[in-house]
């Protein structure tokens, strides 16, 4: 599942190199793994989690500026993105584990 606050992503042109994507941070607890990665080349920054006990992942994309406050509370971070979105209590509980 990806939470994008973003709907203008910015397109790369058709044949161009990227950049590679750089980890920036990365934790593990209690079966979950977080980490923050940087896409330089179009200069933004993804939340990726995984919980290895459900098998749920998810991602989010998230403006540099707000890149700690989603690396340390992806789950608050995503249900928040999901009610701007207008989502359901229901779907947002699925995002909240």
């Amino acid at each position: 599942m990806t939470v994008s606050k973003n709907d203008q992503w910015p397109s790369a042109p058709g044949k161009r190199v990227s950049a590679p994507t750089r980890e920036l941070d990365q934790r593990f607890s209690g079966g979950v793994e977080v980490l923050l990665l940087w896409h330089p080349d179009v200069d933004w920054v993804e939340v990726a989690v995984r919980d290895s006990r459900t098998g749920v992942e998810f991602q989010i994309d998230v403006p540099p500026a707000d890149a700690l406050d989603a690396y340390y509370h992806p789950y608050a971070y995503a249900a928040r993105l999901a009610s701007s979105y207008g989502v359901d209590r229901d779907e947002a509980a699925i995002v909240d584990g």
